[in-house]
């Protein structure tokens, strides 16, 4: 089901949840190599605890030794959760390019940080580069949008390349000042799609990256896109990328950070330093979009997990239906994208030019022969991954159920007695203890994968009652809860049920924390601004009654109030985001928190046309007119329009245009049956003014649906 957007602050209630729920596990049986696997928790042993309910359009998080959260936007904003006082803050704002998928994508912690002596985080991100934009004057023409077809001159103006680089965070802000590059990594931009990734770090302070293979599935009816055509463009190519030996895309890297920037190669990679039409920081490659990457604690093994393409039946012509995978990645080697989905799964080879198809690719030994092939033509043999699944029940698999393809590898638990209770009451229990988790994106749940010599003997549902809408990305905390980041339902832009969150295990019969509930009158208004603060609402699961109350009014830590209900002046202009702590007797807390805008409102944007449920065909160029509403002038420059293809529950962005009124034109989606694949058009309209600092934002979005 498609659910619309809905954005712009709080008006009046900052709806944070901290919801009681009840954790249905399948015990996974006894097996060798965990035969001592005992009984999961008993039902109501595990508490959704929400940490900031307006994260943007989330994207990564990493949690800090002291237990406080920074999480991410697309947009390049760098949020701070506190754990001590539930104070939500921005820590930083790093410029962006934006185009379909690109943006801010990956936030790490250094191995060795300890926000003293060492206080390196490292990002992923698009820099802006020169890359062309649209002209927002220009109504009829989207110079952002590289061409799908033309020369190598029309190409090249928008090769660009997505950084890894390293920044001090000290005293709750990201210095962007302190930036260290260390690695870059190709991109061609302003065409859609596949330019995520995801670091880690091994024991010994590798830096390991994720890349995706940059390159647009939409023309190839769902199967591997292979297109050699020489006046396409070469994003249509997968080959440039994944299977070639000589790219950083569609791969695995693993590098060794230097001090003040770059990098050296550690021993052990595919392929040895000085290798002919090779990259050396290759570790894995034949990866088709490894969104999520995790590292066991223990062993150094790689957990990876990988998207499928779109099709969802095989076709004797063209290859397997999709499938997605989770593979245990213990040394280098080749995992198959674009020729096998698996080492048993070949693609055929296929003709753009004459649509014709030829025979299978032979999985142990692919070829690639692509015009586009800088690298090897004899590529190392397919791996075999330990998961695979398709659209329908798996057979091999059948716990990973049925519905879209998002797989996303997770962390595992690192249970530690000491620490599990009395100092941290939240902490998981032995139960779980070395269980990689797997989550899927599109199905809504988290898996635990028990694994004997590498191999899964069993599949169990973890926290299964407990919510988690679109999940995007885990990390266990040092007080061994899970904390997870929750995309929601909706495409680029920060979705209703978007959102930061702790799962806690209190066990059967534990000290629930509390569900603040937050009101505020008014929300918005001109210096001085007196604001009325109510928390009604507010309860506690366990029926504590003698609540502790604490309000901080301009988010600066500090209590500003111990009273239920409060009223605060401020008289300064500004964004604010007041924060409501609610404490019970057991000293377990909750926050909840609403934005107060002084001096400045937040604009309202509206989109005229199109309008929701439209219709519309694929191909079709669809003009559109955006209204809004703000106390000081508007510029039209600063509204950005973007066309996403929404595809089930999920969406790829396509194309950004600028200025109030314009025009986009859809892609047509080869391979895709609107009627039965539920696609649509989704239009996203936003607009941030220039008049306040913070500047404040505003957005709207329509869902059109495809005629016939």
């Amino acid at each position: 089901m498609l659910h619309p957007f809905r954005a712009g602050l709080t008006a009046a209630v900052g709806a944070t949840l901290c919801l009681p729920l009840v954790a249905a596990t399948t015990a996974a049986t006894a097996h060798d190599g965990h035969d001592d696997t005992p009984p999961p928790p008993p039902s109501g042993s595990f508490q959704k605890v929400t940490l900031n309910d307006r994260p943007g359009e989330p994207v990564d998080l990493a949690v800090l030794p002291d237990g406080d959260v920074l999480h991410t936007t697309r947009a390049g904003v760098i949020w701070h959760n506190d754990a001590r006082t539930g104070v939500n803050s921005v820590a930083g704002r790093i410029p962006v390019y934006l185009h379909d998928e690109e943006g801010l994508q990956s936030i790490a912690l250094d191995p060795g940080y300890d926000g003293k002596k060492n206080q390196w985080i490292y990002l992923y991100y698009s820099p802006p580069l020169d890359t062309p934009v649209d002209d927002p004057a220009t109504t009829s023409v989207n110079e952002g949008d590289a061409p799908e077809t033309g020369t190598a001159a029309d190409f090249e103006r928008f090769e660009g390349h997505l950084t890894v680089a390293r920044f001090r965070y000290s005293g709750g802000q990201v210095d962007l000042g302190s930036e260290q590059k260390v690695l870059d990594v190709p991109v061609d931009r302003g065409i859609c799609c596949h330019v995520g990734g995801d670091i880690v770090f091994d024991s010994d302070g590798n830096l390991i990256l994720s890349t995706g293979d940059d390159t647009n599935p939409f023309q190839s009816d769902g199967y591997v896109p292979l297109d050699e055509r020489p006046d396409r463009n070469p994003a249509f190519d997968a080959q440039r990328t994944s299977a070639n030996t000589d790219d950083l895309r569609g791969k695995i890297l693993r590098i060794t950070p230097k001090a003040g920037g770059g990098y050296t190669i550690p021993d052990g990679n595919l392929f040895e330093p000085g290798t002919p039409k090779t990259r050396p920081e290759i570790y894995s490659m034949g990866w088709r979009n490894p969104f999520r990457i995790e590292i066991d604690p223990d062993t150094d093994d790689l957990w990876v997990a990988d998207y499928s393409p779109d099709a969802r039946s095989a076709n004797p012509d063209r290859g397997p239906a999709g499938h997605g995978k989770w593979a245990v990645v213990d040394e280098p080697g080749n995992y198959g994208w674009p020729y096998c989905a698996t080492a048993e799964l070949p693609y055929n080879d296929f003709d753009f030019a004459t649509r014709a198809s030829g025979s299978t690719f032979d999985c142990d030994a692919p070829v690639n022969d692509s015009v586009h092939n800088t690298g090897l033509r004899e590529l190392p043999p397919v791996e075999q991954p330990e998961v695979w699944y398709t659209y329908g029940l798996s057979e091999e698999f059948p716990e990973l159920e049925t519905g879209g393809i998002g797989p996303m590898a997770g962390p595992a638990y690192q249970y530690d007695r000491q620490a599990t209770r009395g100092r941290n009451p939240v902490a998981w229990p032995e139960r779980y203890d070395d269980t990689p988790l797997f989550y899927e994106w599109t199905r809504d749940y988290i898996k635990g994968l028990h694994l004997d010599d590498g191999e899964v003997a069993a599949i169990e549902d973890v926290v299964d009652d407990v919510v988690t809408d679109n999940p995007i990305d885990m990390e266990f905390g040092p007080d061994g809860a899970l904390y997870v980041l929750e995309y929601g339902d909706g495409y680029f832009a920060q979705n209703p049920d978007a959102q930061l969150s702790r799962i806690d295990f209190v066990g059967a019969g534990g000290n629930r924390s509390p569900v603040p509930a937050i009101k505020a009158e008014p929300t918005a208004g001109r210096s001085p601004l007196t604001v009325e603060f109510s928390s009604d609402g507010t309860t506690d699961p366990d029926g504590d009654t003698d609540l502790a109350y604490a309000w901080d009014f301009d988010g600066d830590g500090k209590v500003d109030s111990r009273r239920a209900d409060a009223t605060h002046t401020y008289t300064e202009d500004g964004t604010y985001r007041a924060t409501l702590t609610v404490t019970d007797r057991g000293g377990r807390l909750a926050s909840a928190d609403v934005d107060i805008v002084v001096g400045n409102q937040a604009p309202v944007v509206e989109l005229v046309t199109p309008v929701a449920d439209q219709e519309f065909g694929f191909g079709d160029t669809v003009t559109y007119e955006v209204r809004v509403t703000d106390d000081q002038e508007v510029d039209c420059s600063r509204v950005s329009v973007t066309y996403v293809l929404g595809h089930d529950t999920h969406g790829h962005p396509q194309s950004t245009a600028f200025g109030c009124t314009g025009s986009l034109t859809t892609t047509v989606p080869e391979g895709h049956d609107p009627a039965t694949d539920d696609l649509a058009a989704v239009f996203v309209a936003e607009y941030t003014d220039a008049g306040s600092e913070p500047p404040l934002s505003g957005s709207a979005e329509v869902v059109l649906e495809p005629a016939g």
